[in-house]
């Protein structure tokens, strides 16, 4: 009998109170996500790039 209500509640909460984003939110939303990871993903490479030389550096130091 519970799960029934929590059902029945769940839906019209979902359908009743819920807002919805438009189309144009999620492409805006869409194109910011996608904008920051090419970001992140940048920023990741720069750093692994610099530790990298840095390291062969070093070792080049003692080989």
């Amino acid at each position: 009998m519970k799960i029934g209500t929590y059902v029945k509640e769940s839906y019209n909460e979902l359908v009743h109170k819920v807002t919805w984003p438009t189309w144009k939110e999620l492409q805006n939303s869409a194109i910011v996500v996608m904008i920051a990871s090419i970001i992140i993903s940048l920023v990741i490479f720069l750093i692994d790039f610099v530790f990298e030389t840095l390291m062969d550096f070093i070792y080049s130091l003692f080989y």
